[in-house]
């Protein structure tokens, strides 16, 4: 498990990031964003296709996820997608933008 603490909603407390992993070989399993709510935290956001990762970075939520083709070993994905979320007045994540990075393309192969 890998955790994280900072502010994503604008909370008077941290928001808590999760990224659940696997035991084996340290695929991310699912990712959880934490939100203090009267004295507790609950779940505002959840991303459990994996491979998938969450950090926080700007006060943004990005999420990465590894893309694989047919042929693709775990170990060599062909790229990942990164998604930036922001806390809406809604009270909940909206992606602000979405990257696709294909890793032949960015190794200049």
């Amino acid at each position: 498990m890998d955790v994280a603490y900072g502010d994503l909603t604008g909370s008077t407390a941290d928001d808590i990031v999760v990224n659940v992993l696997s035991c084996e070989d340290a695929v991310g399993l699912g990712a959880y964003v934490y939100r203090e709510q009267g004295g507790g935290y609950e779940n505002v956001f959840k991303a459990e296709e994996p491979p998938v990762h969450a950090e926080i970075d700007c006060g943004a939520l990005v999420v990465t996820r590894q893309v694989y083709t047919k042929d693709d070993r775990l170990s060599s994905p062909s790229g990942e997608d990164v998604i930036t979320y922001r806390w809406s007045s809604g009270d909940r994540f909206t992606e602000e933008y979405r990257t696709h990075r294909t890793y032949d393309e960015a190794a200049g192969k």
